[in-house]
């Protein structure tokens, strides 16, 4: 049987254009199948800034790299510091990709694929190339190895995770968040680079912590995953004072505020299952 001439049409038009539209199937609200064209603009743009802020982050970790063989070592700490803070704000992107597909309903397939290939770079590749360049490269072989640690275990969290929705309990992280872990490397180097000391120094701290990360990514440690939170709902006034109070403290030091913040977010899991299994064992 020959095809119908619009199909035929459809097809020959599609096979010209130099990229393919996106078609997805979804379920509308009476649970049928349906398929849609296109893409959600909103949070896929905020997807693409947080990408953008890894590759920038890769970029400056290298070019800053650059500047410190050549001697430039002022130049080479604001550009630590620089790759650093792009990784947090990557975080915060990522933060909101999924805050406005829920809020405004667009959420899909393709941005849940997307935001991960996103977070792989900017929570995965970026933070191992920053440590390596500030200060895992002192060690060589091992370095590489460290630095390899944290990328397989970011991209093992991030396939697990991908395969839990829906099965775990939305309150608790399985292992720790890939931009958590991210957060805690950046932080670091964000920390000491602002001090103006050297990576080399603290190779072996940076490695201890950077493999940690790693660990923790894949582990079976719960976090909380803060996703219980109502910011749609009415809250006491005091919660918009201790807000405040946050972002008061937070900007006063931001490296080192940060740091302190995510490291004890990321010994939190560990504490608890300790704190659990002593609870288990009277």
């Amino acid at each position: 049987m020959s095809e119908r001439p619009e199909e035929t049409t459809e097809a020959s038009t599609e096979s010209i254009l130099p990229v393919d539209e996106h078609i997805e199937e979804i379920r509308d609200a009476e649970g049928r199948k349906v398929r849609r064209r296109g893409v959600y603009l909103l949070p896929n743009l905020f997807t693409t800034a947080a990408l953008f802020a890894g590759l920038y982050s890769i970029i400056k970790a290298i070019a800053a790299q650059t500047a410190f063989i050549q001697g430039q070592h002022d130049v080479a700490a604001t550009g630590f510091a620089a790759a650093a803070a792009a990784i947090f704000i990557a975080m915060v992107l990522d933060g909101l990709d999924g805050r406005v597909a829920r809020l405004t309903n667009t959420q899909s397939a393709f941005g849940e694929q997307y935001d991960s290939l996103s977070d792989m770079v900017a929570f995965g590749v970026a933070p191992a190339i920053l440590a390596f360049e500030w200060a895992l490269i002192s060690l060589g072989n091992v370095g590489w190895a460290v630095a390899f640690i944290y990328v397989a275990g970011a991209a093992l969290r991030l396939a697990r995770f991908n395969t839990q929705i829906g099965s775990v309990d939305k309150r608790y992280f399985i292992g720790l968040a890939s931009p958590s872990a991210a957060a805690l490397v950046a932080g670091t180097v964000w920390c000491f680079s602002d001090f103006g000391i050297q990576g080399s120094k603290l190779s072996f701290l940076v490695a201890f912590m950077v493999a940690a990360a790693g660990m923790l990514m894949v582990s079976n440690f719960k976090y909380w995953s803060f996703k219980t939170l109502d910011m749609k709902g009415r809250v006491p006034f005091a919660v918009i004072l201790l807000a405040v109070l946050v972002f008061a403290v937070i900007f006063t030091d931001p490296p080192r505020v940060l740091l302190l913040g995510f490291l004890a977010y990321a010994v939190s899991g560990p504490v608890k299952a300790i704190t659990r299994f002593r609870q288990r064992s009277h």
